[in-house]
């Protein structure tokens, strides 16, 4: 069963996640977040059990938000072209992942495999996926798409890019040469600009003039 959070939890997430924002995990401490919300300390652990436990917590309320900023987005492209569908949803996950890339980098498999959030991943991802199927299949009638790759397979490469680019940013740095205050937005415009080029490669996108 999902655990429902209250509105109480969800002032101390907001709080929490504009803090871990700017300082990161490890630099922002629960009486810094407690300080901030205007509760008492002991109400982290009452709520959440410990600042741990809180990301979870904090993780979940972002699947939830975006699932819903999701279904509203995907209505608005709805009767678009398949190629500016997909080109969008590209440019969609990859922001939606970077906006949010303090978390990825944060978040661990044990994290990852709390079965509610498990779950909710799961709905999420599966949602998604139809989406990807149901433009590439337009895609393919309307003649702009060549090949049907696995709408599991696109959105594999979709997503596993940029986490992975965030959990290895000492790698990639390497190729990004920009200062830290552009590091993330820099590594944004060059992920989105690599997938758009793979994806609509694996697509076998036709121009049409």
């Amino acid at each position: 069963m999902k655990k429902k959070i209250t509105n109480k939890q969800i002032h101390i997430l907001d709080v929490a996640e504009e803090l871990i924002a700017k300082k990161g995990f490890e630099g922002t401490s629960v009486r810094e977040i407690s300080t901030k919300a205007k509760i008492n300390v002991a109400m982290i652990s009452y709520y959440f059990g410990s600042k741990e436990k809180m990301m979870t917590y904090l993780y979940q309320y972002r699947v939830q938000k975006t699932r819903e900023i999701f279904a509203e987005f995907a209505e608005t492209i709805r009767e678009g072209k398949p190629e500016m569908q997909m080109k969008e949803i590209i440019k969609f996950i990859v922001s939606q992942i970077f906006k949010y890339n303090y978390f990825h980098g944060f978040v661990t498999q044990e994290i990852r495999q709390t079965d509610h959030l498990k779950n909710e991943l799961l709905e999420f991802y599966q949602i998604c996926v139809s989406k990807i199927d149901e433009v590439i299949k337009k895609g393919v009638a309307t003649g702009a798409f060549t090949n049907t790759p696995k709408p599991e397979d696109v959105w594999t490469l979709l997503i596993g890019t940029p986490l992975f680019v965030i959990r290895n940013r000492s790698f990639y740095a390497i190729y990004v040469p920009s200062n830290e205050d552009l590091y993330i937005s820099e590594t944004e415009k060059k992920v989105k600009a690599n997938l758009l080029v793979t994806i609509f490669a694996v697509l076998g996108y036709q121009h049409q003039s």
